[in-house]
């Protein structure tokens, strides 16, 4: 099977991942990023093919001292032929870790999406019906200032990677949002399994 499909990030994903919540992750990033790409005029498919693979060698490979994720998954993708485009959006997502930088509007809005997925996810999930269509983004950003909720997730990160896209965070959170809202069945986000 040739590399760049749909496809193939899917067997990627589970040939290197058998964690649910981060192949849950990677499929909540890749719904974030096929709902931004034709708001900068971006393809869906290539978004959506960086979303879901941008971490398939974390469970692997997790160290974070630069030998690991995600240099060995971008080694992997190029052996294996993927397209530079996604192998370099794979590499800016952890600019700290590869020293590439964030610049075309994929790669600042994986960098923008990949830990408000998890938050505005943590946001249902505490909510009595587990459903994320009764979330809004109040509720997200009530939650945003109550630092003991989801500590690990990264605000300032968030703000600085969406400050740096060049969208106000209440929409961004918005767009987000509806996104996951537009998927909820198939992300487990709908509260069937409460």
């Amino acid at each position: 099977m040739s590399a760049n499909t749909r496809q193939a990030a899917w067997e990627l994903v589970n040939e290197y991942t058998s964690d649910p919540n981060l192949i849950r992750h990677m499929l909540m990033v890749e719904t974030a990023m096929r709902a931004y790409a034709p708001r900068f005029d971006g393809d869906p498919d290539l978004w959506g093919l960086v979303g879901l693979v941008h971490d398939f060698d974390y469970e692997r490979w997790p160290n974070l001292d630069g030998a690991g994720h995600p240099n060995t998954g971008a080694a992997i993708l190029r052996e294996r032929g993927w397209d530079e485009v996604i192998v370099r959006g794979v590499l800016a997502h952890a600019e700290e870790l590869t020293g590439v930088k964030p610049e075309s509007l994929m790669e600042k809005t994986l960098c923008a999406v990949d830990e408000l997925v998890g938050f505005v996810a943590a946001v249902a999930y505490v909510r009595p019906s587990k459903n994320v269509a009764d979330v809004q983004v109040s509720s997200i950003k009530k939650k945003w200032k109550d630092k003991a909720f989801a500590a690990g997730v990264h605000r300032d990160e968030i703000e600085q990677a969406t400050l740096a896209l060049g969208v106000p965070l209440d929409e961004h959170i918005g767009v987000v949002l509806a996104a996951l809202q537009a998927n909820a069945a198939a992300l487990g986000l709908d509260g069937a399994k409460v």
